[in-house]
């Protein structure tokens, strides 16, 4: 991603220098890190794939080698103390049926799902389509490509829905340091609380 773009990308959401050198340079290793960030801490869910690299004694992730891996050995690769994630076994699976998604529909290029996107529209579709991407998992990663990786075809914002917004500090897409993990994290939990007061009134009528 960095070198076909000349960009010097400096990333801090694993908030661990390899692991974030990693993201940056290896297209696939952030899409790994998205699929990841679910019930678990976003600086788990990113560490994934450098983690994950170093088990399969690679210094980056290649969806062919993961596509053709056996699926019970790459189950183990995640279940390994420490676990790659809370729920290791499934997200194994997940990480496989990316990686053979994108062997099948892209010969294995996680960047080649975005660099000739028109528009963001079309962008968010194809991310959409990506096995376990739902909607806003899509959106998240849409303004974290447009945000930190200049990934910005036109309507990029808008596709993005509120995660694109400029000052936004509502999901990894604006975490760029510890300060704005926190704010990020606040964000999150105030979220969440307001959503389970709206409930509970809601029960109440």
């Amino acid at each position: 991603m960095t070198k076909s773009e000349g960009r010097n990308i400096t990333l801090r959401i694993a908030q661990e220098p390899a692991a974030d050198e990693l993201l940056a340079r290896s297209p696939l290793a952030a899409m790994v890190g998205m699929l990841l960030d679910q019930q678990v801490p976003v600086e788990w869910a990113f560490a994934g794939p450098y983690v994950l690299a170093q088990r399969m004694g690679q210094d980056d992730l290649d969806a062919h080698e993961i596509a053709a891996y056996d699926p019970g050995a790459f189950t183990e690769l995640f279940t390994a103390k420490p676990p790659l994630h809370r729920y290791p076994g499934s997200m194994a699976k997940r990480v496989q049926q990316l990686c053979q998604f994108l062997v099948a529909q892209y010969d294995g290029e996680a960047a080649a799902v975005w660099s000739d996107a028109a528009t963001g529209t079309e962008l968010r579709r194809r991310l959409n389509a990506l096995p376990g991407f739902g909607t806003q998992k899509a959106q998240i990663f849409l303004a974290l490509l447009g945000k930190q990786f200049g990934v910005r075809p036109p309507g990029w914002r808008e596709a993005a829905g509120p995660y694109g917004e400029e000052d936004a500090h509502r999901s990894v897409a604006d975490i760029t340091g510890p300060e704005s993990l926190a704010e990020v994290r606040t964000y999150k939990l105030e979220a969440k609380q307001a959503a389970k007061a709206a409930k509970a009134a809601a029960k109440g009528k």
